[in-house]
């Protein structure tokens, strides 16, 4: 994703709240990843708007929750965070080598410039939008080859190709990786968490949510009915995730 893919959640926001939506390394206006990219450079990204802003409320959505937690943690001006479904491996679970060895093979078509087999690799792996995971794999790798090609011919402005995002999930993989085994760090979090999900998203992405809110010690776990992984985004329900941060972010949904 890119910032072109929360304007919908911003904009049902900004009635009542000033909202900065960036892009981060490697998508739209930001520069390239850049060497050494690790977790700590996200957050040294995250620490500059902060900065700059004076913002105390974040949140963030899959990956981007990873940063938005680890950036909490190490930012005293952060009050409240918001995570949607961030992507932490359970290390004891039966899934743990599988879930490695699609990410190894997702970053393999992603080396080797099969962007629209990897694009259905993602997909598949988290079971949305649901339509086109329940295609054949040939079908939905040819499908998702087109629409990366369509796409490129449609890009408006400073909006941020699929070519593009399908190869930052590289990137994405090596969040998930630092933080593995981690969530004891995570206790002496000071501020106030809002952990949403949606019934529809995985086990995984629930798993990770249930031993998030055990761990962090001030943290409401809320689940949202009929709702996946990418609700927050354009082509999702924004409007059932705004109405969540708004409550949050206002005071009047705390944990």
């Amino acid at each position: 994703m890119a910032s072109q893919d929360f304007m919908k959640l911003a904009e049902l926001l900004s009635n009542e709240f000033t909202v900065c939506v960036p892009d981060r390394r490697g998508r739209g206006l930001s520069g390239p990843h850049g060497d050494h990219y690790s977790l700590a450079k996200e957050c040294e990204d995250m620490q500059a708007l902060i900065n700059k802003t004076g913002a105390q409320n974040i949140f963030g959505l899959s990956s981007g929750a990873i940063i938005a937690l680890q950036t909490a943690l190490t930012t005293p001006m952060i009050r409240k965070v918001s995570l949607y479904e961030p992507p932490l491996d359970d290390v004891n679970s039966s899934s743990y080598i599988d879930d490695h060895k699609l990410d190894q093979k997702i970053d393999q078509e992603i080396a080797q410039g099969k962007l629209g087999v990897a694009f259905a690799s993602i997909i598949k792996a988290a079971g949305e939008p649901a339509i086109l995971s329940i295609l054949p794999r040939f079908i939905l790798e040819l499908f998702m080859a087109f629409a990366i090609r369509e796409q490129a011919k449609q890009i408006k402005g400073d909006e941020v190709s699929l070519e593009t995002l399908v190869s930052t999930f590289h990137y994405d993989m090596r969040l998930s990786a630092e933080v593995e085994g981690k969530l004891e760090s995570y206790k002496t979090l000071q501020a106030q968490v809002l952990l949403l999900g949606g019934s529809k998203s995985n086990a995984d992405m629930k798993s990770a949510l249930n031993r998030l809110s055990m761990a962090l010690p001030h943290a409401k776990r809320i689940e949202i009915q009929g709702l996946s992984h990418s609700a927050g985004t354009n082509n999702g329900k924004p409007e059932r995730v705004a109405g969540e941060l708004r409550l949050f972010f206002s005071g009047s949904n705390e944990p």
